[in-house]
């Protein structure tokens, strides 16, 4: 048996010299095991060097960080910018805007119509909610940025033409052939002519807002100042959140986009109504409040006055009268006492006495008199 045990331990000891030099050779070759079952060994001097790590490719880092090649992308974000704007993905969402954006659609197809005598046609692409700052950053310039206010919120708003749409625009209106794209000249500001061009569509475009807010609440939109560069045209703090409306203007083979970019702030004023499923939806109830109110009031002190009667004296009576005067009043025991609330009558009803008091006991309600109109 000892015989047998020795000749089994150098046996098993080979195995182990073998298997020994066979990883200290993977190890050098670096060919991470040759069939991939295998797990690689390395020493902590190799680390970092090839074959030791993986190298991610670009598309790998950009599906990890959530960036998006295609700039503007609509999609549901991922990664770590999912994380960054989840404050922005689960924000309040106001149902009655969509609403109040299509109306707009319907208004600024006919006004541009109007203006430019040829067939416009107005699309909404999108209704989202961005940081102010990193819309402003996302900006393609050039561009026309125009401040309008919102004289009834008391607050700001911003209206952003792209050069597509102002070239399209200047070229119909100064007579453009149809058919032909717009000439467009970069590289030089905008001239006099073609900001006011831009400035009187831009009107148009904030009067058909105002009448597409006016079934909600009454407000006017009337343009501040236009600007080309976006920091002069800064209305909010970069990280406050913005509501974007993307429009798309078609006439013919020419046209472009308009941004319309509202901040919550501008919105809060009438908040509770963009927050209706539907127009005029009763919102606004809330039944624990509504209760809680209602146990409040049941508890609140009111002060009921008796009258136990009441006479008409002359001044000239008053001024005689003097300590132990007798005032006689038309009022009997049988008669019933009014009891008032300030200057309102509430109750009538019979007086008596109970454990030493006077007392009154309440038989009629008395219905409070109304104004003829």
């Amino acid at each position: 048996m000892s015989d047998t045990g020795s000749e089994e331990l150098e046996q098993m000891s080979d195995e182990e010299k073998a298997l020994m030099e066979q990883w200290e050779t993977m190890a050098e070759e670096g060919d991470g095991g040759g069939d991939g079952d295998a797990v690689p060994a390395f020493d902590s001097d190799q680390e970092g060097e090839e074959g030791s790590t993986r190298i991610l490719n670009q598309e790998e880092i950009d599906s990890l960080l959530g960036f998006d090649d295609d700039g503007m992308g609509g999609g549901d974000e991922s990664g770590v910018m999912a994380l960054i704007n989840s404050a922005m993905v689960n924000y309040e969402r106001l149902p009655m805007l969509d609403i109040v954006f299509d109306r707009l659609v319907r208004l600024m197809s006919t006004s541009l119509r109007n203006l430019t005598t040829d067939n416009v046609e107005v699309s909404l692409d999108q209704v989202s909610t961005v940081r102010f700052g990193d819309y402003m950053n996302s900006i393609p310039l050039p561009a026309m940025l125009s401040v309008f206010k919102a004289e009834e919120w008391d607050n700001n708003g911003l209206l952003t033409t792209d050069s597509a749409l102002i070239y399209s625009i200047v070229d119909v209106l100064l007579g453009g052939r149809k058919g032909t794209p717009a000439i467009r000249v970069e590289g030089r500001p905008y001239t006099t002519i073609e900001t006011k061009l831009v400035e009187k569509m831009v009107e148009v475009a904030l009067d058909d807002l105002s009448s597409a807010f006016d079934p909600l609440s009454p407000v006017t939109f009337n343009l501040d100042r236009m600007e080309t560069n976006p920091r002069f045209a800064t209305i909010t703090q970069s990280g406050n959140a913005c509501v974007l409306a993307r429009l798309r203007v078609d006439m013919g083979d020419r046209g472009g986009r308009i941004e319309i970019l509202i901040p919550y702030a501008t919105l809060e004023p009438i908040r509770e109504l963009l927050l209706q499923m539907f127009m005029g939806e009763k919102f606004g109830r809330d039944s624990i409040w509504e209760s809680h109110l209602t146990q409040e009031l049941y508890k609140t002190d009111v002060q009921l006055q008796a009258i136990l009667g009441e006479a008409i004296v002359s001044l000239g009576d008053i001024l005689n009268w003097q300590v132990g005067s007798r005032v006689m009043l038309p009022t009997n025991i049988e008669s019933d006492l009014e009891l008032r609330c300030g200057h309102f009558p509430m109750f009538k009803g019979p007086v008596g006495q109970k454990q030493g008091n006077i007392a009154v006991r309440i038989e009629n309600y008395i219905e409070p008199e109304r104004e003829d109109e």
